[in-house]
């Protein structure tokens, strides 16, 4: 399983701010939020340092955010780009997209399975990259800030309260917050389309 892989490789780095540091940035780009809760577990165990964890998450997530719109900006180039996308709309997307960068990263963000889709547009559209940057930055700070906040308490009340049985405690944390994204998902999609 890949949070007990992470975890083995937080440990086994102990001591080497630097190997920490990748090994986080790498588990963002993996599952993001996982990284997050993981990380703060191991600050709450003392085997990490919380702004190494912290500065380690935000830039993984933004380089990872990034990633997504440079993936974007590099098919639009793809020929096939042209034959799907006539520049016409290309154009009027473009003009839809440049108001509405911050709110779409905001949304994007906080509503599960639409950042890779959203930001990977905005790069297509050209959106403009320093917008983009600034909203993903702002959003990582705010969402990776709270998630890391809450999970921290969390893991230090598992490890007073649940000892070796804090790692089933965070599993099951994990499926609750995936539930109540999904759940928030349905919300928001039935919220639109009425």
């Amino acid at each position: 399983m890949i949070t007990s892989e992470f975890t083995m490789l937080l440990a086994a780095a102990a001591g080497n701010e630097p190997l920490q540091a990748t090994t986080i940035v790498i588990g963002t780009f993996i599952l993001e939020d996982a990284a997050t809760l993981l990380a703060a577990m191991q600050v709450a165990t003392g085997a990490l340092s919380l702004p190494l964890a912290l500065c380690s998450l935000y830039a993984g997530i933004v380089l990872g955010d990034l990633g997504l719109y440079g993936l974007g900006g590099l098919s639009a180039s793809h020929p096939w780009a042209a034959r799907l996308v006539p520049k016409r709309r290309r154009d009027l997307g473009r003009d839809w997209v440049s108001d509405r960068v911050v709110s779409l990263v905001l949304v994007s963000r906080f509503v599960p399975g639409l950042r890779l889709p959203t930001y990977t547009t905005l790069g297509f559209l050209r959106a403009p990259l320093g917008r983009f940057a600034a909203a993903a930055i702002g959003a990582t700070l705010l969402w990776t800030s709270g998630l890391f906040y809450i999970s921290l308490r969390l893991g230090t009340l598992m490890m007073r309260y649940l000892g070796v049985w804090r790692w089933a405690g965070l599993a099951i944390f994990l499926i609750v917050l995936v539930m109540v994204g999904r759940l928030a998902t349905r919300i928001y999609v039935k919220r639109t389309s009425s």
